[in-house]
């Protein structure tokens, strides 16, 4: 298997300090706008059903460039019940992995959430993009070559200082707070993309940044759907039935020679089950959690489709989990 090539900035076996972290946010630049594409048609959203919200905001002004002050929206169920149990939808937490933030505006705008709060069954949180910064520049990382995905912790739990960072310390306090409000937690999704640059640019990134003296290989990118549940709570039948519902939208992926999906064993045709490493979809303990993986990079697909994925996987999930609840 092919190594990565070694990353411009630091140096093998030095892990990043602030002048490479510097180097690196001088590299990335403002590629599409957090406000036109996410927050505008939020606050036009005119359905009584629901209530968009700010839950907090992000500054990074003072790395300058284009870096922004990023207010933070979520948006909720109306009336919220709290004898009813929560389903949460996360977005965005990987900026850069687009159908996740479209995939939950295309749910909130496209009328399914209002559907869903019409059976009167469940409280409904969606999160659409959690790392504002990361979706303009394009990027996995915050400005502080962060991954959020690796700072969520089990609730009540908070990590080490200068273990966290602003994007997932945010969405977990507003979490928390409409889960005391709910009377369980149900479901949980939370809405990713694999793509190309995983290896062209974030994998050798990473192992910049940490300062591995060894380059890391290169693995093949899944082509195809494909989700990731935990080990603890692997809930195979309702995984099951989203990908069967998936696989009328999109194509699922196919394991590798070796049985493999990104170095994990595939249990399921498309479906994963990994200990949980910090990521978003981990740290609410509901009884249905997963993360969705797209390949917006397939010749098989395009924007549209992958979009439509995630919102099939979003419906399929929750029709499963009504019926079982």
């Amino acid at each position: 298997m092919p190594q990565h090539t070694r990353y411009p900035i630091g140096t093998p076996g030095i892990a990043w300090q602030d002048a490479e972290r510097q180097q690196w946010r001088q590299l990335q630049h403002k590629k599409r706008d957090y406000f036109t594409d996410v927050v505008s048609p939020l606050m036009r959203l005119g359905s009584h059903r629901t209530e968009v919200f700010s839950y907090g905001s992000l500054d990074y002004r003072r790395y300058g460039g284009t870096a922004a002050r990023y207010p933070l929206y979520a948006v909720k169920s109306v009336p919220w019940v709290e004898s009813r149990p929560l389903v949460l939808v996360t977005g965005g937490v990987h900026g850069y992995e687009t159908s996740g933030v479209h995939g939950a505006l295309q749910f909130i705008l496209g009328g399914k959430m209002d559907s869903y709060q019409q059976k009167e069954a469940v409280n409904l949180l969606v999160l659409p993009c959690i790392s504002p910064w990361g979706y303009e520049t394009i990027n996995r990382w915050t400005p502080e070559a962060v991954d959020p995905n690796r700072c969520f912790v089990p609730l009540r739990t908070f990590p080490e200082p200068g273990k966290c960072c602003g994007e997932a310390a945010n969405a977990m306090a507003c979490i928390m707070l409409y889960i005391q409000r709910s009377s369980s937690v149900l479901m949980h999704v939370d809405l990713h993309e694999t793509t190309d640059t995983d290896n062209s640019e974030f994998t050798p990134a990473k192992a910049a940044r940490d300062g591995a003296a060894e380059l890391p290989s290169w693995y093949p990118i899944p082509d195809g759907f494909y989700l990731m549940g935990e080990d603890v709570r692997p809930q195979l039948e309702w995984h099951q039935a989203i990908i069967a519902a998936v696989s009328q939208v999109t194509h699922i992926a196919e394991p590798d020679e070796r049985g493999m999906i990104v170095d994990e064993p595939v249990v399921k045709p498309g479906v994963l089950i990994c200990p949980p490493v910090g990521d978003c979809a981990s740290h609410t303990s509901g009884k249905y959690c997963t993360t969705t993986e797209v390949y917006p990079d397939s010749k098989r697909t395009t924007a549209a489709i992958c979009n439509e994925a995630q919102v099939v996987a979003i419906c399929s999930g929750l029709d499963f989990a009504l019926q079982n609840i």
